[in-house]
Parts: C-alpha cells; structure tokens; sequence
C-alpha cells in the first residue's frame, strides 16, 4: 500500500518544479519529481512529489485540465496538502493562467481558500502590502515589463488576479500575522461571511515570514506561490522526522550546458562563464531556419570539451529583431535544436546536463526521455542536483532563466565533477 504523501505539488513548468522540489528536499523531504502527470501509481516511498506541467503558457482550458489531472493522481496516492507553484514574478497573461488553475483545485477539492504566496526573498522577489517587488523594483516596472510571452503590466497581485480569478482577494499584512492565528482568522472569517471562495496575500518580505506564513495557512489543503514558503510547510509537514538524505552530487563523465534563457541572469552567467575561457558556441536562429545550421554544425564545434555552453541567450533587441523577422518560429526551431543537442552529448558518453530556461529545460528533457526524478543538492536557490529515476550515472541541473549566482555554470560544472563534491549552494 502506497504511504501517504504529505506535500503534492503541481508546478506551471519543469525549471518551477525542480526549483519547488530544492526548497522541500532543504526540509528533510525524500522527493520526486515526474515530468508530466505519471500514468502509473506511485510505487517508490517519499515525502512529496512535484509534477512538472507546462501550464504558463498554454491556452486556458488545457491548463486547467492538465492540472485537475495532477490533482486526480495526487488524490489517489493518499495527498495530504496540495500546492500550486507558479514563478516567482506571477508571470500570466491577464487571463491567465494562474486564477483559472487554483479556481478549478478549490472547487475540485472542495476548499474554500488559499494563499497567493509568489515570494522568493533570496532571489530577490519580496511582497509588501500586495505589491509584489523584484528586486525591490514593482514588478511592472522591472524587467518582466518587456518580458517576450508574457509582460507584466501590474505589480499589485489583487489586481492581478481581478481579471483571472471568479473569487476575491483579501491582503494579510506582517502586523495582522504577528497578532497570531486566531486573531488572523477571525479577520478574515469576518470579511469572507458568504463568500463560496477567496484567496488571501501575505506580505513576505523577510526569509523569517516564511515561518509565520506556514504557522497560520499551513493547515490549509490548497496553498500556492512561489518555492518561497515551501520549506516551511515541509518541516511543518514532517514534524521533525525529515531524513535530510541527498543523492550524491558528482558522477564520472562530461559536462554539457545549454542555454536558451534570455534573462539577465544567465546572460551575465553565460559572460562569466566566457571569462574563465571556456569553450562557447552560439546558435544563430536565422541560420537554423534558413537550413545553413543544424545541431550538428554546433555539436562539432564542441570538440569534445567537458564543460562547452551552447546557447541561444541574447539581448532583447536583438531577440526582438528575430521576432520581427521570421515571429515565433524561432523559439520553435531553436527548442529543437536544443533537444537534439543534448541527444548528441548523450551518444557521445556525457552525462552532466546543465540547462537554462524553462522551456529549453522542457525541451531537453523530454529529448532524453527521462519523466521522473530524485532530488539532491542545491547549486544555487531552488536549482536542485537531479537523478533520473533508474539512472544513477546521469545528473541535470535546470535552471530557471533569472535564478543562480553569477557563477552559477562554474558551480554547477564544478558540483557534478567526479571528487568534487560540495554541499547545498
């Protein structure tokens, strides 16, 4: 019989779910995640399980429906606690997909609220008085303002949830959390007579509000957010009986890094990265369209080396350009050619895959075929160490496009190198 887990996660794209998956193996949690909603009942022992859609950007109803699906499974295995995880900058269109999604879980579940929980405040994603900040910028006007899918045009996440959402939004300051549980829900009891459903907007500015969130909301069966709060439900959930046991980080074999984000972040981690001299090739969207370039034509230029970063990343005018040139066939082209990048460092024998951004992580990952995890080790906030499950010789690092320290690509070589073990980043 097939033990209770205590936290089921559903996460809006697969770097989210490794980055959920980090913050509840730091709570002692035995994790896995699967790359889609699995076809078969759970037959390992954990903790939690993080499954891996891509809902961000798909049309309304199919994220809905692939996420009740998750909801389903995680029903059937025995879940105590449900949780949405969406990024960190609420990324969403004004229709969605983030309100549709956790509408149809309370109905489904038959819970009447949850928290809206984004925060992250060691990667800089803070929320004060419902205003969500990065990098103590608002988010509308931070970089996700020119964001290429999705841009942010409000920073206030009760607005950003009026036109996604059929329920209400009530905010919950730090002093109002302070006062206790009790006082808190009698609140919120006192403005919600009535109502069918709600959500509730913690501020989370500090990393200790993370505690007080989960000591007041963590009785919840629905909650949602960010990884922020997601250590603190876990030691919460596991009452002091976590194992704290990590897969081994290093494994014999060669390094390869990919990177199609755009973001800031890993531009500037692909520019330190060429600091150090190491071997980078940069893939041309245009040539790839116009037929001149193929995974192949780049794959040689590899050499061989352990540790070569190919990659997509670039300025967002420049991106701009390409989209304006031949529109969105370039993501299209450039994800393939990705995928089949990494399908050529397999047959050559490497077996440390490091890749930067969501969707280029998706793409990789469903190339290798792989669809379940073991967590280990973090190389940087929420960018865990992965073991596909019955392949104990390859590691992956996904990583979402704005997380990870400047020298996060070193980092990561350098942690998944043979005799080179590190603890958590």
């Amino acid at each position: 019989m097939t033990e209770k887990i205590k936290i089921g996660c559903i996460a809006d794209d697969f770097t989210g779910a490794s980055d959920a998956a980090s913050f509840l193996v730091k709570a002692g949690m035995r994790t896995i995640l699967f790359n889609g909603v699995p076809r078969e009942e759970l037959r390992e022992r954990c903790d939690a399980v993080v499954i891996a859609l891509k809902t961000r950007s798909a049309r309304t109803d199919r994220a809905v429906a692939d996420s009740l699906a998750g909801v389903e499974w995680l029903k059937r295995q025995g879940t105590a606690q449900y949780y949405s995880k969406y990024c960190s900058t609420f990324d969403s269109t004004p229709k969605g997909n983030i309100g549709p999604i956790l509408d149809a879980m309370l109905e489904t579940l038959q819970v009447r609220s949850s928290v809206l929980c984004p925060a992250l405040p060691v990667n800089g994603r803070t929320v004060r008085d419902g205003i969500l900040y990065v990098n103590g910028v608002p988010l509308a006007d931070s970089p996700m303002k020119n964001h290429p899918l999705n841009p942010m045009w409000e920073s206030d996440i009760v607005k950003l949830m009026e036109p996604q959402s059929k329920y209400p939004c009530l905010k919950v300051s730090v002093e109002q959390m302070k006062r206790g549980k009790e006082s808190v829900w009698r609140e919120i009891e006192g403005k919600t007579a009535g109502v069918t459903h709600f959500y509730l907007v913690p501020d989370y500015y500090e990393d200790a509000h993370a505690e007080l969130i989960a000591d007041i909301f963590g009785e919840s069966t629905v909650l949602s957010g960010g990884s922020g709060i997601l250590t603190a439900l876990g030691r919460r959930a596991m009452d002091g009986g976590g194992t704290g046991e990590s897969l081994p980080s290093a494994v014999p074999g060669k390094a390869v890094i990919l990177a199609g984000s755009c973001s800031e972040a890993t531009r500037r981690q692909i520019h330190e990265y060429e600091k150090d001299h190491h071997r980078l090739v940069k893939m041309d969207p245009l040539r790839l369209i116009g037929g001149i370039d193929q995974a192949e034509s780049y794959w040689r230029q590899a050499e061989d080396q352990d540790g070569v970063l190919i990659y997509s990343s670039d300025s967002p005018e420049e991106v701009e350009k390409v989209q304006k040139a031949v529109g969105n066939s370039a993501s299209v082209h450039l994800e393939k050619t990705t995928a089949e990048l990494a399908l050529l460092a397999r047959e050559e024998g490497y077996t440390r895959f490091i890749v930067a951004g969501g969707e280029t992580s998706g793409a990789v990952t469903q190339a290798l075929g792989y669809d379940a995890y073991w967590i280990g080790s973090s190389v940087a906030p929420g960018v865990p160490i992965m073991m596909p499950l019955g392949h104990p010789e390859i590691r992956l690092i996904l990583k979402s496009g704005n997380f990870g320290q400047p020298d996060f690509f070193f980092r990561a070589v350098e942690m998944t190198g043979e005799h080179k073990e590190h603890g958590n980043g």
